[in-house]
């Protein structure tokens, strides 16, 4: 597992003698993030601590923790971490990444197995040579000859797919490169899956584009983040940001028999898509919502919600009273009063889940639907009535329903035919509509309708699953995540190559703002901060082994 650049503490306590809790220090160095464990691996963490604190050394380095000049440029370079803004801000002299042998700077650790790099990149100023490079390399050693593939973005904004095939092997214009059609990219990502290696990349807002593949004769090596000025009098600048290193599972893992992974809680600004890791943990949790103060942020983990701040520290339990298995599905009122979520009976069909409603201050939750299954998804304007699916009897697929909290029937908002699935049901603040996923279409994609059912109109017409519509609360837009054709129609699983996009709330184009690994758990709920400038979601980032 890979550490951020953050020192990382075990305090260990215990907590009404059922919890440990893990002291994390986050992205603001003043405040602590803490996990709740059980007492049973309170050894096995302790044996750990030493191995925390010497990860913990290289204190400036991020998720990396190496920093070298390669090749001994005559102008020397550098990398460091600020953790505040979660920036790298990288330097470099070098003659270039070329010929026989290179000269540059690389921040890296050692890599085995498949992985995703992604990170966005940015020149410091106009600089002295437009041939300047920067961007993400995998390297067999630190050898100045060693062999190399490295997803480049020069200058001048060419961005291309470069490799050295061996030790001491000729880089060759045509033969040992890849050349995007396009310029001006500023977001890189190299995955590596089984023996190819494969370079996309992205203007902000777009789809990630593949430039090329390359299939290395070396299985291990140094993955990182490098810069080189491409000239040996010169010092080059540039900064990484949004830098993602994920470690992806094979397409058929079962996360019930070999366990879930690590998690991210996340914020983003929707306007830089600047992200924020507010938290990380090798352990599940899933599905933040954006409490009304905006300072806080409401998680699912164990089957209890806890509240952290924005800026990391302590979890704060929510008192659900007896109710201590709720899935991911939870959203508070517009008026922030009262929180609804679902819980899951045992013995009951649908897992047993059914919609509670009580005070987000905590309490005894009232059941709202006694029927089984019933995940909620959204709140009325007025503060009294609940969204959610439910299969009813003798439908077999999931509906649309709303209910009030204090009386009345169900209502069914959709009539789904057997091979056809809604969700992610959501009032826009105005009321005037309720957005939902549908594959009525015969592709899973983006809806609206009036609240009474009524006038059903589709709003995406990609070839994406698009999911879990969340609209702002100014009602401008709508953030939905995106998962690609490959997944079946009607899933939303786990570990998967996703994408957050924004779109306008009355429909159009679609922007994608942040290119996650996730899926389920990672939006299910509202997440909008609520000056509508900031979104939260959780993305996982690898194997429990990492």
């Amino acid at each position: 597992m890979k550490y951020r650049v953050f020192s990382r503490i075990l305090v260990f306590s215990f907590l009404k003698s059922e919890f440990i809790q893990e002291v994390v220090y986050s992205s603001n160095p003043k405040k602590h993030n803490i996990f709740l464990m059980k007492p049973t691996t309170f050894l096995t963490i302790l044996a750990m601590t030493s191995t925390f604190f010497s990860f913990g050394q290289n204190t400036n380095l991020g998720s990396f923790h190496h920093n070298e000049d390669i090749g001994n440029p005559a102008q020397k370079g550098g990398a460091t971490y600020d953790s505040l803004s979660q920036t790298y801000a990288l330097s470099s002299g070098g003659e270039n990444i070329w010929g026989k042998r290179d000269e540059f700077n690389f921040v890296y650790d050692t890599i085995q197995g498949d992985f995703i790099l992604t990170a966005n990149f940015k020149f410091d100023g106009k600089g002295k040579n437009p041939h300047r490079k920067v961007g993400i390399m995998l390297r067999e050693s630190t050898d100045a000859d060693a062999a190399h593939v490295s997803a480049v973005l020069n200058g001048k904004g060419l961005t291309s797919l470069q490799w050295r095939t061996e030790k001491g092997g000729l880089m060759n214009d045509m033969e040992n490169e890849i050349k995007a059609t396009e310029t001006g990219y500023n977001i890189l990502q190299l995955e590596r899956t089984g023996d190819t290696l494969i370079m996309r990349a992205a203007q902000f807002g777009k789809s990630l584009q593949v430039i090329g593949s390359y299939v290395p004769e070396f299985d291990s090596g140094f993955l990182g983040l490098f810069i080189s000025a491409h000239d040996s009098s010169a010092v080059e600048n540039a900064v990484a940001y949004n830098v993602r290193l994920n470690r992806p599972v094979p397409e058929d893992y079962n996360a019930g028999k070999r366990g879930d992974l690590g998690c991210r809680l996340e914020t983003i600004n929707i306007k830089t898509g600047k992200r924020t890791i507010i938290y990380e943990s090798k352990n599940k949790f899933e599905a933040p919502n954006w409490m009304p103060d905006g300072k806080n942020l409401l998680i699912n983990m164990q089957g209890s919600l806890f509240r952290i701040p924005i800026s990391g520290g302590a979890f704060t339990q929510l008192n659900t009273g007896d109710k201590h298995n709720l899935n991911n599905d939870h959203g508070i009122s517009f008026n922030g009063k009262m929180i609804a979520f679902s819980h899951n009976r045992p013995n009951l069909p649908g897992y047993g889940s059914t919609v509670y409603v009580m005070p987000i201050s905590g309490g005894e939750p009232k059941m709202i639907t006694p029927v089984t299954p019933s995940y909620f998804h959204g709140w009325a304007p007025d503060n009294e009535t609940v969204a959610y699916v439910a299969i009813r009897k003798p439908s077999t697929t999931f509906n649309i329903y709303k209910k009030n909290i204090h009386s009345g029937k169900e209502t069914a908002l959709t009539n789904t035919k057997p091979d056809q699935h809604v969700d992610g049901c959501e009032y826009s603040p105005d009321g005037k509509y309720i957005y939902y996923n549908a594959s009525a279409s015969g592709n899973m994609q983006l809806w609206r309708m009036r609240p009474d059912g009524s006038s059903k109109e589709q709003l995406t017409f990609d070839k994406n699953r698009n999911w879990f519509p969340h609209i702002s609360p100014d009602g401008k837009w709508i953030a939905y995540i995106s998962f690609p054709p490959s997944i079946d129609l009607n899933d939303h699983p786990a570990y998967k190559r996703v994408t957050l996009n924004l779109m306008p709330a009355d429909g159009g184009k679609a922007e994608v703002i942040a290119y996650l690994y996730g899926g389920q758990g990672t939006i299910n709920v509202p997440s909008w901060s609520p000056d509508s400038k900031h979104f939260a979601f959780v993305s996982n980032w690898g194997k429990k082994s990492h």
